[in-house]
């Protein structure tokens, strides 16, 4: 009854920005959290950021001080704000959130299906 969409990915340069957008629709009470994760071929998909109810974000290491992760509480989206764009950026961007859906008593788990993100020139 919950389904996440992701938009924003394409062709940056290296050095470049790029922001992608995560919007959540459906039967939902509350999102305690949502991440975004990135999958190159043949790689594990990797956490990248995390912003949770109370605003408070964690980022990987490899992301620290280029990209940002916020969100928008009215329109149930979130943002992942790249900047300085790297080859090694290129991956599949998901979206996964933790959902309370209404009538529901804990969270379930959401994935998106992906949108590619890729950095060259």
């Amino acid at each position: 009854q919950v389904q996440l969409v992701e938009s924003g990915g394409g062709l940056v340069q290296p050095g470049g920005s790029l922001t992608l957008s995560c919007a959540a629709s459906g039967s939902i009470f509350n999102i305690n959290a949502t991440s975004w994760y990135r999958q190159r071929p043949g790689k594990q998909r990797d956490l990248v950021a995390t912003i949770f109810s109370d605003s408070s974000t964690n980022y990987a290491d490899a992301v620290k001080g280029r990209f940002t992760i916020s969100g928008d509480n009215t329109k149930y989206t979130v943002y992942l704000q790249m900047n300085s764009l790297e080859p090694e950026d290129t991956a599949v961007y998901y979206c996964n959130a933790d959902v309370v859906g209404w009538g529901d008593y804990d969270f379930k788990n959401y994935w998106g299906e992906g949108t590619l993100v890729t950095v060259s020139t």
